[in-house]
């Protein structure tokens, strides 16, 4: 199998520890500075570096030249990504901070992970809820945040499109796409595998193998085995408030997580394929660890262990998903137009338990009582998703080229909630808070895009997406209807139906052979919204009307240097009218809500460089300026028993015994104001057919709130990680062995909060250890 080594890394260096922490817009500056003056001094004396190689991105359903797309794509290739996962982290949320403009987080474990590009996301921690960024895996749009988990393995390509992207891909994104694509089946027999152990008995096996069945069929099968031991130890000692806990060394952290997938092509004929692949997932693990006390009112800082809680319910924070599901896709090429259709299905069940105030009651006294919030559930009984989408398309050298199709999308769930909310004084608690909700979305969609190349340099896009998204939710049940009692108030029974337009118009513009400029112009929407989870706590349905985004773009794409130097930039602005956002009510129960609008301005930037032989760097940068703006608004912010108990710096306000703050000018949560990326790669020839090498990736994180209000607590600043390897590659890149290590200074980065608790979600530990790659 061919290796795309040098020209497919992405994601982050550094050259200098101290002035990284301290100055990182400098060292990005510098960095490039010294990388291209370390170029152009060694070009007398050393060989000519090899050029780039093509990457190539399905961003417009065509396969395209990078540079030759108007769109903002960010690029991570598989080889890259599997060094980001080799000490067994989170397949998805390794790509956070990776690819400018994207952030990754998740307070609810492995099975949830919450996605934001340009600063628009959803830190809802709802199952229910939905998202502006969409996942696609293998041209099939996951659209439920647990099939949002679906780890990625065997992957060739990783592209990031930024921005509203609803014409052609997904249903109703206002943020942008994350687009997995895999390893596919070829008449070749090929295979490739990566496997590493590290810190925490951590294992992590990725590979794939295939080839042709005949000269009509190929196949190729696919796994992923993630491992580590639990290392977190539970010390409470105290009564447990639902004799599940007990102290236990090395209670949780720990993971299993299995993955196989089995993908078989046919094709009879030149003109005809067919492509049919079938996947499973069987994860077991520990849901997010919530550090009570974490922070300190008037601080943002955390120095608390994160290999031991003190838990008092929840039974030690299981969690576990089974998910399965399976595609068909059919081409047929009728000369001048491909017709193309692909049908999925997707299913998972499981659950997810937590002790959510991050501590045992006892160890929290509120005015002498012992405090705490009790443990949550959230459990999917059944799951399933329906995607249907033809594509008709052009096929030929013509200046004009299309494209037209439709999509339809069925899901539906039905899960129950579990919320036991207990102030123990003595032995005494409330009775458990328990819901069953059933859950629906149904979308049809039509959509089509014309590009037209009126001269070799100039070409413009139009694409245009008629969309209607329908979604309704019912309760099914109670605890107390449970019991044959019937307390439950207000709405039971809400339907929301909204049909809108989405589109986009782009042009794109090449000055030179290796410089391009374009601009785009974009309007997308996100589909109102239910909030079903305020039920457990006897409270009525919130609901939110759709959001519309208008998004301006312009950037440039070169090729320079002899092709040693490529580097793309674009500036961007963005107004989302009727934003949804999310919060708690004066009762405390969470709520959805629209907000007038949010804006946002921003930079982002990719680099990869090949200064010298053997030397390959690479860069990216994400400069952004977000606002909510809505007087109107106030979020409900921190509290126990009335009282505040962290730093709000915004107006507030009383509700009863709830403080409210205004968040009118507020950055939208997890955005952060910059991000830096930087990586680097050196190859050490021993041979003709070996090399050692060396590489390292760092990431820089800037401002970043957790939450709508303004706080001292509930954000991080100057956040950073960073990676190295080492190691020997042999046999022109057949195998490889290395040593590594992951947040290799063990940096205690926030991730997230529980800010009635003052509670803290860390990033992985460090973990180091030894890989192996193999392909042949």
């Amino acid at each position: 199998m061919p290796s795309h080594s040098d020209s497919r890394r992405s994601s982050g260096m550094s050259s200098s520890f101290v002035s990284f922490r301290r100055h990182p817009l400098a060292l990005a500056c510098a960095g490039l500075a010294l990388a291209a003056s370390f170029g152009a001094a060694a070009q007398d004396s050393a060989p000519t570096p090899t050029g780039l190689d093509t990457i190539t991105v399905t961003a417009e359903h065509r396969e395209q030249n990078l540079q030759e797309v108007p769109v903002s794509v960010g690029v991570v290739q598989g080889e890259r990504m599997r060094d980001f996962t080799a000490g067994g982290d989170d397949t998805l949320l390794a790509l956070s901070g990776r690819v400018p403009s994207l952030y990754a987080e998740t307070t609810t474990g492995r099975i949830f992970p919450r996605f934001y590009i340009r600063g628009l996301g959803n830190i809802d921690f709802y199952l229910g809820a939905s998202q502006p960024v969409s996942i696609i895996q293998d041209d099939v749009v996951l659209e439920h945040v647990v099939l949002k988990s679906n780890p990625v393995y065997d992957v060739d390509q990783v592209e990031v499109l930024r921005g509203p992207q609803g014409s052609l891909f997904g249903r109703n994104t206002t943020a942008g796409i994350v687009k997995f694509d895999t390893l596919k089946p070829t008449q070749d027999y090929s295979g490739r595998v990566s496997a590493s152990y590290a810190s925490y008995n951590s294992v992590s096996i990725d590979g794939g193998f295939g080839g042709p069945i005949n000269d009509i069929a190929s196949f190729r099968v696919s796994a992923l085995y993630q491992h580590r031991d639990d290392y977190v130890d539970n010390t409470y000692t105290g009564p447990s408030a639902d004799g599940t806990v007990s102290p236990k060394k090395n209670a949780m952290g720990g993971f299993d997580d299995r993955n196989v997938r089995a993908q078989l092509l046919l094709t009879p004929s030149d003109q005809f394929s067919i492509l049919a692949s079938a996947h499973a997932r069987d994860y077991e693990g520990t849901s997010t660890l919530f550090l009570r006390n974490a922070l300190t009112k008037g601080s943002n800082k955390t120095d608390v262990p994160r290999d031991q809680v003190a838990y008092d319910e929840a039974d030690n924070n299981p969690q576990a998903y089974k998910t399965y599901g399976g595609s068909v896709k059919a081409r047929y090429d009728f000369g001048a137009i491909d017709f193309t259709s692909i049908t999925a299905y997707e299913t998972t069940s499981g659950y997810s338990r937590g002790d959510t105030d991050g501590g045992a009651a006892v160890n929290f006294p509120v005015n002498g009582v012992p405090n705490g919030y009790g443990q949550s559930m959230g459990q999917i009984r059944d799951l399933d998703q329906w995607t249907q989408e033809f594509r008709l398309a052009s096929h030929d050298d013509s200046a004009l080229q299309w494209q037209a199709g439709a999509f339809y999308f069925n899901g539906s769930d039905t899960t129950d909630f579990y919320q036991r909310a207990w102030f123990l004084k003595g032995a005494a608690r409330n009775p458990n808070n328990w819901v069953r909700l059933r859950n629906k979305n149904t979308s049809w969609a039509g959509f089509g895009q014309l590009s037209y190349a009126f001269t070799d340099k100039f070409t413009v896009t139009a694409g245009l997406r008629q969309t209607r998204d329908e979604k309704h939710t019912r309760l099914l049940k109670t605890a107390d209807t449970a019991a044959g009692l019937v307390t439950y108030k207000g709405r039971t029974d809400v339907k929301m139906t909204d049909t809108t337009p989405s589109w986009d118009l782009s042009a794109m513009y090449q000055i030179t052979a290796d410089v391009s400029v374009y601009a785009k112009v974009a309007r997308g929407f996100r589909g109102p919204t239910i909030q079903g989870r305020s039920a457990v706590f006897n409270a009525d349905f919130t609901t939110a009307d759709s959001e519309t985004i208008l998004s301006w773009e312009a950037g440039v794409k070169s090729s320079l240097w002899d092709n040693r130097l490529r580097l793309n930039a674009t500036a961007f602005t963005y107004t989302v009218n009727d934003i949804q956002l999310n919060g708690n009510d004066s009762d405390g129960n969470g709520v959805l809500f629209n907000a007038d609008k949010a804006k946002a301005y921003g930079f982002e930037a990719d680099m990869e460089l090949r200064p010298i032989q053997n030397l390959t760097l690479s860069a990216g940068l994400s400069l952004l300026h977000s606002e909510i703006k809505d007087k109107r608004v106030y979020a409900q912010v921190c509290g126990l028993n009335g009282q505040v108990v962290c730093t709000v710096n915004d107006p507030t306000i009383k509700v009863g015994a709830n403080t409210f703050a205004q968040i009118d000018g507020n950055p939208l949560p997890n955005a952060p104001k910059y991000n830096i990326n930087l990586a680097a790669r050196y190859d050490f020839p021993v041979s003709d057919a070996a090399t050692m090498f060396v590489s390292t990736d760092w990431n820089k994180q800037g401002y970043t709130s957790f939450v709508l209000y303004d706080s001292k607590e509930f954000n991080s600043k100057g956040d950073f990680e960073g990676g190295l390897k080492i190691g020997y590659s042999g046999n022109y890149g057949a195998y490889e062995v290395a040593l590594f290590a992951r947040n290799i200074t063990n940096e205690k980065n926030l991730k997230g909060v529980i800010e009635n608790y003052m509670a803290a979600v860390y990033n992985e530990p460090r973990t180091v250890g030894v890989s192996l790659n193999m392909n042949w």
